[in-house]
């Protein structure tokens, strides 16, 4: 089932599947990252499985509410409270959010600021809130693909698909091979549904400041940490320090 949701005058695409037999799972995907990211495959599992699956496509992605490349005015915490807008759309008391990346980052905002809506937390290669970690940043030939954004011309198909084909494989593992009709596939959907597809790279830009008490170290649920052995964009650190900071969390380090 698709609907809207409206969060602080900016319309959200929201998709479902399933029903909450076993309770709600809320998908929270990262930055530039349509709800398309998410893979079917899991999404039917875990609606199988006996759970409404909750998928949504971010601000400036997908069939949301898009800005012009350049021209952004929400917040980190903006984003956040797209997470609770969905699921008092939806009246949902208590979800399981599952985040990934930037979602994992949001996810923890919300579990930390609204501990009662949150039943479990799972962290897919993501960075720990409030907490440092050792590792690597990103990897050099990510930024080097990220450069040649600034002369992609955006009107020219051919181009943005091989532009975010790219994307896609530096930032796959290498434990596989990549599945290039599986990605290309993805990007054809999501050029299909966006209004601008430059413009969920205005991520890059979030800014807003929180508050410095919102830490991962604070949060008392149950965690799973999720992470690639070898992600080019946020090191493995990064997991592992989420699962020493809190208690009774189980780490699952991919290869």
């Amino acid at each position: 089932m698709q609907m809207v949701a409206s969060s602080s005058g900016e319309q959200l695409a929201v998709e479902t599947l399933g029903e909450p037999q076993q309770g709600t799972i809320l998908l929270v995907m990262g930055a530039t990252a349509s709800m398309l990211w998410w893979p079917q495959s899991l999404v039917q599992a875990l609606a199988e499985a006996g759970y409404q699956v909750i998928r949504f496509d971010h601000r400036d992605t997908g069939r949301s509410t898009t800005h012009p490349p350049g021209e952004i005015s929400y917040t980190i915490q903006d984003l956040a409270d797209d997470l609770l807008a969905i699921l008092d759309a939806y009246k949902v008391e208590r979800a399981h959010l599952v985040g990934m990346s930037l979602g994992g980052y949001l996810s923890q905002i919300v579990a930390l600021q609204h501990r009662e809506r949150v039943a479990t937390l799972a962290l897919l290669s993501a960075e720990p809130l409030g907490r440092t970690y050792e590792g690597e940043g990103i990897a050099p030939a990510l930024l080097e693909h990220f450069g040649a954004m600034e002369s992609l011309d955006w009107n020219d198909h051919a181009a943005v698909v091989a532009f975010l084909l790219r994307d896609a494989e530096l930032c796959a593992g290498t434990a596989q091979p990549f599945d290039v009709a599986a990605a290309t596939t993805r990007i054809e959907g999501e050029l299909s549904r966006t209004q601008s597809m430059a413009s969920a790279f205005n991520h890059g830009s979030i800014g807003g400041e929180l508050d410095p008490g919102l830490q991962i170290d604070r949060l008392r649920l149950p965690l799973l940490v999720v992470h690639g052995s070898a992600d080019p964009v946020i090191g493995v650190g990064a997991a592992r320090a989420s699962a020493a900071a809190v208690p009774g969390a189980e780490l699952m380090i991919l290869p």
